[in-house]
């Protein structure tokens, strides 16, 4: 059918209207007064905001307080890794500065001098003690009498030495690393005993660097760690993983003097971020520091993280998700019940419009039934005038004319009769109704268009349909609506079929047929949505069949239409023979 008319919303089509962004949501708009697509916009976006901005904020805020609370523990562990590295770095050089200063105390410049005494001290301070690798007895002018050790040191002058000048005027001597005259890397402790006769000697060994490099190495660090000596030179006195070998420069900047443990966040030469402690250590030239990868050690951190973000994303994604769905839900209840009001008046004015052109035909019915008796009177009176004599009883044009005035009469009467009937039938109260005279009342509105366009109208009604109780009214607005629909369908010389039979002993059905060119698929799912038209260049408001479908869903009976493009389109109404029946929906 070209124009199926629109209706209210059937509760199978509802369904059909739901989506995020419908494209006749703005075209709508500018029906009705409300903005629907304006409307759920704001919605949305209000529901987003005001259930996403907690999330975020909170999530935001963790991040940040979680970020510093692991800076802070990572920098107090550092700092407690740091100290207590120190402590047992400090605590074995102290070790074996109380052994040498035992050594001068228990024993004379001359039993010193004795290298085979010497010889079993270092033998029995190497059996107590790790690292010690040689020992030297040096008098005051700085020349070494005695040595025992691996080099052939003997006689060495030391008297020119920076150190030599140091231990004099500190007694203990700890020296930074350095290779000397056996171009090995290895540090120096020296002890000051000063002797009645007012000169002095000092004992002096070497320590191995491996019990620095011992002690360090079984630290366990964590964040790709590296622990190392350094000297205020800048000088690296033990190995280093990662930033040179002993007697290097160290790659970073040499912490600055602290009395205390200090902790820092600085850029590595990669210009990666790395966590510091430094410490220097007491009566040494020495700085321990720590350095680890800052990434490494927020890497526990960093997966939390990821994970807290990737559970917010999800979160999101549900929330957004169940807000279009809510949203774009809530707005499709809102337009749908927009469209209901607004058919709800404009049947309200559909009705009214229906009873004051009845009450108008009633009105001019029987203004025009009183011309019409006494136009019949008088042709009557002229024909049994004319009857009376011979010279006009015998003359049939002249008694054709009176006999064409008396069958126009009987014409208009037939039509005015109509029109009371109409009238009459306003009344809501179910009445005995004959299918077959209501709907040859319909076509007789119907007679001379199908005449002009030469519309063939086919009507089979079974002879066992009898009467139904039903408004009349009503039925005779629902057979002329659903008719006048088959007429605009059709073109000229188009057929349209009308049947009527019983579907069951509680059911008739009413069956009006059309070789149209039927509807599209899309079309027939929305024929009975309010102002759903496919004529508005020819004025349709698509409230034809959305009255038709709300007008037989009063009288109990149900309403289906089949189209096909091409072929045409078939109405098939189901109505109860009675008010308390109730049948199948045959849509």
């Amino acid at each position: 059918m070209t124009d199926p008319g629109a209706g209210g919303h059937r509760p199978a089509d509802r369904a059909q209207t739901g989506s995020w962004v419908r494209p006749d949501l703005e075209i709508e708009s500018r029906r009705y007064s409300l903005n629907l697509r304006r409307m759920w916009q704001l919605t949305a976006l209000l529901m987003i905001v005001v259930s996403v901005s907690p999330l975020v904020i909170l999530t935001a805020i963790d991040y940040r307080v979680t970020e510093r609370s692991a800076e802070s523990e990572i920098l107090l562990n550092t700092t407690r890794v740091v100290s207590n590295t120190k402590v047992a770095v400090e605590f074995s050089l102290v070790e074996r500065i109380a052994a040498l200063d035992f050594i001068v105390l228990d024993n004379s410049f001359e039993q010193l001098n004795d290298c085979a005494r010497l010889t079993e001290i270092l033998e029995r301070l190497q059996s107590s003690f790790t690292g010690f690798v040689d020992l030297g007895v040096i008098d005051s002018s700085g020349l070494q009498f005695c040595y025992v050790g691996p080099y052939a040191l003997s006689g060495v002058d030391y008297s020119g030495e920076q150190w030599f000048e140091d231990v004099q005027q500190t007694r203990i001597y700890i020296s930074d690393v350095f290779p000397g005259f056996r171009h090995v890397p290895h540090m120096v402790i020296a002890v000051k005993r000063d002797l009645p006769d007012g000169s002095f000697f000092i004992l002096r060994t070497s320590v191995e660097v491996a019990l620095l490099h011992k002690l360090l190495a079984n630290l366990e660090i964590s964040g790709e760690g590296d622990a190392f000596l350094v000297n205020h030179e800048g000088i690296l006195q033990t190995s280093s993983r990662s930033h040179g070998d002993v007697l290097e420069p160290l790659d970073l900047e040499v912490p600055s003097y602290a009395s205390t443990t200090r902790v820092y966040e600085t850029s590595g030469p990669d210009g990666r971020p790395l966590i510091v402690g430094s410490v220097y250590i007491p009566d040494t030239p020495l700085i321990l520091m720590i350095v680890n990868q800052k990434s490494a050690l927020m890497a526990p951190w960093s997966e939390t993280r990821r994970q807290v973000i990737g559970f917010l994303v999800v979160s999101l994604s549900i929330i957004v998700v169940v807000t279009l769905g809510v949203t774009t839900r809530l707005v499709e209840r809102i337009r749908w019940a927009d469209r209901q009001r607004v058919a709800a008046l404009h049947q309200t004015e559909y009705t009214n419009k229906m009873a004051s052109l009845g009450r108008l035909g009633a009105g001019v019915a029987h203004e025009i039934n009183n011309p019409l008796a006494i136009i019949k009177e008088k042709a009557g009176l002229m024909k049994d005038l004319f009857s009376f004599g011979d010279r006009y009883a015998d003359d049939p044009k002249l008694m054709g004319i009176v006999d064409s005035i008396l069958g126009s009469v009987d014409r208009c009467s037939a039509i005015t009769r109509r029109l009371l009937n109409f009238a009459r039938d306003t009344d809501t109260t179910p009445v005995p109704v004959d299918l077959r005279e209501t709907v040859t009342e319909v076509l007789g509105f119907m007679g001379k268009e199908a005449e002009y366009r030469s519309i063939e109208v086919a009507v089979e009604i079974d002879d066992d349909v009898g009467e139904i109780t039903t408004n009349k009214g009503r039925l005779q607005q629902i057979l002329l609506n659903v008719i006048n629909n088959a007429f605009a369908a059709v073109s000229d010389g188009g057929r349209i079929e009308i049947g009527i039979g019983r579907l069951d002993s509680s059911h008739v059905g009413i069956r009006v047929t059309d070789n149209g060119c039927g509807m599209t698929e899309a079309q027939r799912r929305r024929v009975f949505e309010p102002f759903f038209t496919t004529k508005s260049e020819r004025g349709g408001v698509g409230l034809g069949l959305s009255i038709t479908y709300s007008l037989v869903s009063d009288l109990g009976g149900t309403i289906a239409v089949d189209s096909e493009v091409g072929v045409g389109t078939t109405f098939l109404i189901s109505l109860p023979t009675s008010p308390g029946s109730k049948g199948e929906d045959t849509r």
